[in-house]
């Protein structure tokens, strides 16, 4: 049976938006254009939603510097966020509460746009959709913006708009799960782009297949919960499109592994689900696909695994590695050589890995940062 999104969701309580058309450029910079530049420099972003910023630092040889302006105020909390592939612009969403509405009672969510100049500041382009997005991906060619939505049982996918970041909609797919209540966690599409993954929470999770061409996408399976208490919280799919790794809390936790088949068909592979720490939350592989690293958020550890040729998952003797409080995001940077990982609960928000030479697998604390008192990371978004 199907089951209607949770109006708790994922997030404490979220501030009222302000006035869209107060939004329009504002933190311009100094001879700063408004045409999406495209980033020059490794830049990642993070989304802190208690602090109402966007914070921006440039990825150095094993350090992290704050972006000129960072962090840049939103005027709004943000629940999401991603940078379009040839990093011209960053996406933001925001969430509909019973409070974030106009007079007339039509919901202020939106999903807001950024130029991103050359040395990964911020020009605003103001809000470019009226919806309410959890989370968001964008295609492998660049020309499409995915997003689960909030309010409604659905996919709403946008075609982007490459030269100035503008959105349309495209097609708004609804899906059906087995069972569970629906926390959209997180969407992702296959590096292939032929089809759609979604994170559902005690929902399971949700396949579509997808036509790069129109934008249109189906749904071609439901995945169940192992158990009531199992929520699904992120997924990652390898390089070939093959397997997909699910971060899974509850009495089955680990990492589910699945086989890709025709129409993204998924069968369990053997051992599945591979234990891990507290709570798994986020996945990131290494730069080679060889190894995986698991973001425990009741934990603040990182676990890792070694990838067999069997599908298997071993854990890496190195692991766990420490990290901030309540982890929410891992991701690679824009060179492939450092690990990010951004945390909700700070101390610190975002933390620097390298990949050490000599024991392969394990990861190195290179740096770390904090944007805020108390900025409260919900996504980390790096350039491509």
């Amino acid at each position: 049976m199907s089951s209607s999104p949770n109006p708790l969701r994922l997030l404490a309580p979220l501030l009222a938006l302000p006035l869209i058309s107060g939004c329009n450029n504002f933190f311009v910079k100094p001879n700063s254009t408004t045409g999406g530049g495209a980033a020059s420099s490794n830049i990642v972003y993070l989304a802190n939603a208690t602090a109402q910023t966007v914070a921006a630092y440039q990825v150095d040889t094993g350090s992290l510097t704050a972006v000129d302006g960072s962090p840049f105020p939103l005027g709004y909390t943000p629940q999401a966020a991603v940078v379009s592939r040839a990093d011209t612009f960053l996406y933001v969403a925001t969430a509909a509460t019973p409070s974030a509405t106009t007079s007339n009672g039509t919901s202020t969510a939106a999903v807001y746009g950024y130029s991103i100049n050359s040395d990964g500041a911020l020009t605003s382009l103001g809000a470019l959709a009226p919806y309410d997005l959890l989370t968001m991906d964008v295609s492998p060619d660049g020309q499409w913006l995915v997003g689960l939505d909030g309010l409604t049982q659905a996919l709403d996918i946008f075609s982007i708009n490459t030269s100035t970041g503008a959105l349309s909609l495209a097609s708004q797919p609804v899906y059906t799960t087995q069972s569970g209540t629906i926390l959209p966690t997180m969407v992702r599409f296959a590096p292939s782009g032929d089809y759609i993954f979604a994170a559902l929470g005690t929902a399971g999770d949700a396949v579509f297949t997808f036509d790069t061409t129109t934008g249109a996408a189906a749904q071609s399976q439901s995945l169940a919960p192992s158990a009531t208490t199992d929520s699904d919280n992120a997924i990652a799919i390898n390089s070939t499109s093959t397997l997909l790794y699910i971060a899974r809390s509850g009495s089955s936790s680990g990492v589910a592994v699945y086989t890709i088949g025709t129409n993204g068909s998924l069968t369990p592979v053997a051992g599945s689900p591979f234990a891990a720490g507290g709570t798994p939350y986020a996945l990131a592989f290494d730069p080679t696909g060889a190894y995986l690293y698991v973001a425990n958020r009741s934990d603040g550890t990182i676990s890792g695994f070694l990838i067999g040729t069997t599908t298997a998952l071993t854990p890496l003797g190195s692991s766990p590695y420490i990290t901030g409080t309540l982890p929410t995001a891992l991701a690679l940077d824009k060179s492939s050589t450092y690990l990010l990982a951004g945390s909700n609960g700070a101390n610190p928000d975002l933390t620097l890995y390298g990949f050490d030479g000599t024991n392969a697998g394990k990861l190195d604390t290179l740096a770390s940062v904090t944007s805020a008192t108390n900025a409260g990371v919900v996504a980390v978004a790096p350039t491509h």
